[in-house]
């Protein structure tokens, strides 16, 4: 497992996140299983949020027991500041902890719920509020879709936010008005060090009949060879994070992958991997 800095935080992160989404709609015995596979595998920082099902619930006992061992990252979906503090302390109290890491503003894509946010009495407010009391050691923002690359400059530009969270898969970034986007965004978090995160590397695309067969909202990709080829072309980028899958019984391929990262795979691999699983865009805007 590869460590890098994770922007200015003074955290030295495994490239792989686990994300904790994995977690939530499964035993506390089989979140332990996971949880002890993503040790052995060197794994150091775990991403939930607070509306993933019980993730927190069963991260509960592995942080009162090894808080020390894990970067902790949740977030909050809501958008005023009340609300939004009263979750924080709701996430701590679930994790079993007396602070978070990471404090992430939960997919801010929309520009109505941004306006919200961070503005006046919003989750912002919250987050800092946190901050200042000891609850929370740094800020983040997250996002999904194909505005969200402009919306995290729009974000880091009012706020001088710790980390971001984006999608990024090969697939996504032949749309050139996103790639141009998230070239944007990854040269100005070089600029100022913020920590890049990045989600649905190994998405094949969103589900198609018949109904979804795994705890994802999209459909995977399965295939040892495939994943291998999808995580290590976003890993080429060489200072970009992976948060896994959340599908438990792929977390542990997704983490053999970064583990044998040697480099990006070609664009004629890439190509024959996007027409021999008939890949399809997650998302369209």
């Amino acid at each position: 497992m590869e460590f890098l800095p994770f922007g200015r935080t003074g955290h030295i992160s495994s490239r792989a996140i686990f994300g904790a989404f994995a977690l939530g709609r499964v035993s506390q015995g089989e979140a332990d299983r996971v949880m002890e596979m993503v040790i052995a595998h060197g794994v150091n920082h775990v991403d939930v949020a607070a509306n993933y099902d019980d993730a927190e619930l069963r991260l509960g006992p592995w942080m009162e027991r090894d808080r020390d061992r894990f970067f902790l990252a949740t977030k909050t979906w809501l958008r005023e500041a009340g609300p939004a503090g009263d979750e924080i302390r709701r996430s701590l109290e679930r994790l079993r902890t007396d602070h978070v890491d990471l404090i992430q503003l939960h997919n801010l894509a929309d520009p109505a719920e941004w306006e919200v946010a961070m503005g006046p009495g919003g989750a912002l407010e919250a987050c800092i509020a946190a901050r200042d009391e000891g609850l929370v050691r740094h800020i983040g923002v997250t996002g999904h879709g194909l505005g969200v690359a402009a919306m995290h400059l729009r974000s880091l530009e009012t706020f001088d936010f710790d980390s971001v969270l984006f999608p990024l898969s090969y697939i996504l970034m032949k749309d050139e008005a996103y790639a141009a986007d998230v070239a944007r965004l990854m040269a100005t978090c070089r600029e100022r060090n913020v920590a890049m995160q990045t989600i649905k590397a190994i998405t094949k695309g969103p589900w198609r009949e018949p109904a979804p067969t795994r705890p994802t909202w999209y459909e995977p990709l399965t295939r040892q060879e495939d994943i291998d080829a999808a995580t290590h072309w976003v890993l080429a980028e060489p200072d970009v994070f992976l948060n896994t899958v959340g599908d438990p019984e792929l977390v542990p391929m997704a983490l053999d992958a970064v583990e044998r990262f040697e480099g990006k795979p070609s664009d004629e691999r890439m190509e024959q991997l996007l027409a021999r699983a008939d890949m399809r865009p997650l998302f369209t805007a």
